[in-house]
């Protein structure tokens, strides 16, 4: 492989160089971020995949008439890129080569080239046999000899503010014209026979199935529209309202995500589904009204919509996707109706501002019994769903991962004694808890479960627990002490990464295995106590552990012990005496 150098700026190739490997100098390395500009040498033939993808500082490139293919996703993500000549030479572009690069404003085939063009200086890269535009700009205007516009030809081309659909064209593919928040007009060419933008709307329509493609920040939705596809209104940060009319049925995947400036929205009572992150990330999003159409909200419909205070489930909705609305993180209340049948995981994941939740009581799936502020599955008196003035019912058996996760007002809570589980991540980030006491019906505290509580200064671990999961307590920055009760005959992986305020540690003896990395960067931990004169411990289970001063372990097991630990600690073992 050949080796690449970066000096001022400058990337360099070494003479004889045949091809740019892949992903050469693509930016996930720090000192790729500055690259500026590149000298490709006469001898390269070929520019591998990646190989400068997300280098964000390339201004300039010079491609020699040596170079014969352009691999998928070469240039992809170079947002500083201004300009782009393709020499005769090219008889290959990949998929993506030129995607995502909003800052160019000039792109040239030489006119020698059999296999691609820029016909009438249209500032764009079109494949000559299919006429199949695969790469334009802020300053494309598309010639009405195109047939087809590629996958993701204008992806995020910031600076485009108005296009042009000739008659000529008969398919748009996929992301063509995603993110393109600058948009503010969108016109179809009357005589085209494929699309349309009916009524001056601003927008690209599928004549036959009156399917709005692609939308702006001043489109119309015309009443004759059924549809509105995936991604349609994507990253359109400008779209501050939109009136969507009786006619349409179906609103796509993404459809409005990342709507920042959308403040409120009225679905009306023809739609029947809300599709995949429909309206993801729309920030700005306080308040919205689902129609008693509708009959399923999918996953992440409103995932990370942060502004969003209260909304409305109709009797309708007989489902509620994975993570609908995760993230949505000053909602304060919510009510299930007595039609749901199907909530899937992390529905309200991350909901921190949660104080009120009510299922209807004639729901046969979920309930929130003795009005515990809570969703509960009834047939397995599982608690999926809580907040911070949850009161955990006596008959709740099992705790879902996730449950309270992100619950940052959660200061207490009594987790009674009829739960034998406690799922993953059930408390995590729960950030304002300072204790709670885990009843002697649990046997295992699963993966994260309390990972990043730090506030929570102790917790006392029953006789009953055999397994400390994987992560159970990391960054639990405030605890100070645990004591590892003779029950307990395992700690997961990363089990207390990072409790900095750890300062003792008491491990029974039954502990058979500690694993990897359990106490790494337990800064202030001074002191460890085995009672298990035969154990297994994983590597990196005390680094980082750097006030550490004495390690005692059982009578007539000190030579054992210094077998399992590193070199670095073997002066801190103390054998307790026998008795």
């Amino acid at each position: 492989m050949a080796k690449y150098e970066i000096k001022d700026g400058v990337g360099i190739i070494p003479e004889g160089t045949t091809k740019i490997e892949e992903n050469a100098f693509e930016a996930s390395f720090k000192e790729c971020m500055v690259l500026t500009s590149i000298v490709i040498p006469d001898s390269v033939t070929k520019i591998g995949e990646s190989a400068f993808r997300n280098c964000i500082g390339l201004t300039s490139i010079v491609i020699p008439d040596s170079v014969t293919e352009i691999e998928e996703s070469a240039f992809e993500g170079c947002e500083g890129l201004t300009s782009i000549v393709i020499p005769d030479s090219v008889t290959e572009i990949g998929d993506l080569a030129f995607s995502i690069c909003p800052g160019l404003t000039r792109i040239v085939v030489s006119e020698g080239n059999k296999g691609y063009d820029s016909r009438n200086n249209c500032n764009a890269i079109i494949e000559t046999n299919t006429n199949k535009l695969l790469f334009g700009c802020k300053n494309t205007i598309i010639p009405d000899s195109v047939t087809k516009i590629g996958e993701s030809a204008f992806k995020y081309c910031l600076g485009l503010t108005s296009i042009v659909i000739p008659d000529s064209v008969t398919g748009i593919e996929e992301s063509a014209f995603e993110g393109c928040e600058g948009l503010t007009s969108i016109v179809v060419s009357e005589g085209n026979k494929v699309y349309d933008s009916r009524n001056n709307c601003n927008a690209i329509i599928e004549t036959n199935t009156n399917k709005l493609l692609f939308g702006c920040k001043n489109t119309i939705i015309p009443d004759s529209v059924t549809e509105i596809g995936d991604d349609a209104f994507s990253d359109c940060m400008e779209l501050t309202s939109i009136v969507i009319p009786n006619s349409v049925t179906e609103i796509g995947n993404g459809a409005f995500s990342s709507c920042d400036g959308l403040t409120s929205i009225v679905i009306p009572n023809s739609v029947t589904e809300i599709g995949n992150g429909a309206f993801s990330s729309c920030r700005g999003l306080t308040s919205i009204v689902v129609p008693n159409s509708v009959t399923i909200i999918r996953n992440y419909a409103f995932w990370g919509c942060t502004s969003l205070t209260s909304i409305f489930i109709p009797d309708s909705v007989t489902e509620i996707g994975y993570g609908a609305f995760w993230s949505c993180t000053s909602l304060t209340s919510i009510v299930v109706p007595d039609s749901v049948t199907k909530i899937e995981d992390n529905a309200l994941l991350d909901c921190m501002g949660l104080t009120r939740i009510v299922v209807s009581e004639g729901n046969k799936v979920y309930d929130s019994r003795n009005n515990c502020n809570a969703i509960i599955e009834t047939d397995t008196n599982k608690l999926l769903f809580g907040c911070k003035d949850t009161i955990i019912p006596d008959s709740v058996t099992e705790i879902e991962g996730g449950a309270f996760r992100g619950c940052k007002g959660l200061i207490s809570i009594v987790i009674p004694n009829s739960v034998t589980r406690i799922g993953y991540g059930a408390f995590a980030y729960c950030s304002g808890l300072t204790s709670i006491v885990i009843p002697d019906s649990i046997t295992k505290i699963g993966y994260g479960a309390f990972s990043h509580c730090t506030s929570l200064t102790s917790i006392v671990i029953p006789d009953s627990v055999t397994e400390i999961g994987s992560d159970a307590f990391s960054h639990c920055t405030s605890l100070t002490s645990i004591v590892i009760p003779d029950s307990v005959t395992g700690i997961g992986s990363f089990g207390f990464q990072n409790c900095i305020g750890l300062t003792n540690v008491v491990i029974g003896y039954s502990v058979a295995r500690i694993g990897g990395r359990a106490f790494v960067d337990c800064e202030g931990l001074t002191s460890v106590v085995f009672n298990n004169p035969t154990m297994e411990i994983e590597d990196g289970a005390f680094e980082g552990c750097s006030c550490l001063k004495e390690i005692k372990v059982p009578a007539q097991s000190g030579d054992y012990y210094r077998k399992l630990l590193p070199n670095g600690l073997h002066a801190l073992i103390v054998e307790q005496s026998a008795d």
